[in-house]
């Protein structure tokens, strides 16, 4: 697996054309700005349903928290635009900035303008769609063994965690597989148990015209479920 990089000659040459800078392989940006607001932006996609295998089997969620002076801010614009077009987020009680969009276009660049303070053309080369190979979709796993959790994805994610259930994620190497030990998935002597496996890989950029603590992050998650069956009595 390969990690995709692009030189700052072909990404300007990339931007120069226009729609060519919001498709996957266009490389990251760190974008300009007045280094006045603090950005901390996330846009996570998450299946809509089961295993997800296309762009279009997933919905993307934009959360973006926005400050000057340490204080929230409340008014401007702040916007996110991907393949698919431009989305305006809105700000919500949760003192930030919200929004959804449906399907994972991969390549996200967010722009935020409050007065004459500014973070523009963040740009994230976000991951690849990645697909469970190994177990199988609904497959009966012998919880007293070490369970090994396949996935195939065109190019390695800066970050990746691994999630069961609701459980805390852990942090894994993006290779495509891990080990993880016996009795990670709890199994039940009456009856068959059902799991759910989340693993998100992230891609990254600090955005150069913010203020320090910044960062704008693009997330894609896939889900697997299995299935533990009664242990023996």
């Amino acid at each position: 697996m390969r990690i995709r990089l692009a030189s700052m000659t072909a990404v300007g040459a990339m931007a120069a054309c226009g729609n060519g800078a919001l498709e996957p392989g266009a490389g990251s940006d760190p974008g300009t700005g007045t280094q006045t607001l603090v950005v901390d932006g996330l846009a996570y996609a998450s299946p809509r349903a089961g295993t997800a295998h296309t762009g279009a089997d997933f919905d993307t969620v934009f959360v973006v928290r926005v400050s000057l002076d340490d204080q929230p801010v409340t008014a401007g614009t702040v916007t996110v635009t991907s393949a698919t077009g431009k989305v305006s987020l809105t700000y919500s009680d949760d003192r930030r900035w919200e929004a959804t969009a449906t399907g994972y276009d991969e390549v996200y660049v967010l722009d935020v303008v409050h007065g004459s303070d500014r973070a523009e053309g963040v740009r994230v080369d976000g991951p690849d769609i990645h697909v469970f190979t190994e177990p199988g979709e609904n497959a009966s796993i012998d919880a007293t063994i070490p369970l090994v959790v396949r996935w195939n994805a065109a190019s390695r994610a800066e970050l990746a965690t691994l999630r069961i259930e609701s459980g805390p994620a852990i942090a894994i190497a993006d290779d495509g597989e891990v080990t993880l030990p016996a009795g990670t998935l709890r199994a039940d002597r009456v009856q068959a148990r059902h799991h759910t496996l989340h693993l998100a890989r992230t891609n990254e950029v600090p955005p150069s015209g913010t203020a320090p603590g910044s960062s704008f992050r693009v997330s894609i998650e896939n889900t697997l479920d299995v299935v533990t069956p009664p242990l023996p009595l």
